[in-house]
């Protein structure tokens, strides 16, 4: 039950970060589901596997590279999921970093520090 919500969280985090951010786009709610499916997905396998190769350029820079790595795996999850768009480098990194921030404020909101057993 709690990986259904955190999905619908993240589904609607995207959502959210679609309508604030210019050149992310998405064309409904499927879509947002779908796209936060695909981003999770793609930094699970692919995101993953650069951090570690990237790992000593992440810690020369104190860690600012992965922001870079999830702007590009935000920019690929686009890619495969008709819908969602994500107009160059600069759309993708700012909506990924705002939706880091969002997807943890939702997250703080549904399931408050005493509840997190």
């Amino acid at each position: 039950m709690r990986l259904l919500l955190n999905w619908l969280l993240s589904g609607l985090a995207v959502w959210i970060i679609a309508n604030i951010v210019p050149g992310i786009s998405v064309s409904g709610p499927f879509a947002a589901l779908i796209a936060a499916l695909a981003i999770g997905f793609v930094n699970a396998t692919i995101g993953l596997l650069l951090k570690i190769l990237t790992f000593p350029l992440t810690l020369a820079t104190l860690g600012l590279f992965w922001l870079v790595i999830n702007a590009l795996m935000l920019w690929f999850a686009s890619v495969l999921v008709r819908g969602f768009h994500v107009r160059g480098f600069f759309a993708a990194f700012v909506g990924a970093i705002l939706l880091s921030l969002v997807n943890m404020m939702l997250r703080w909101l549904v399931h408050p520090a005493h509840d997190r057993r």
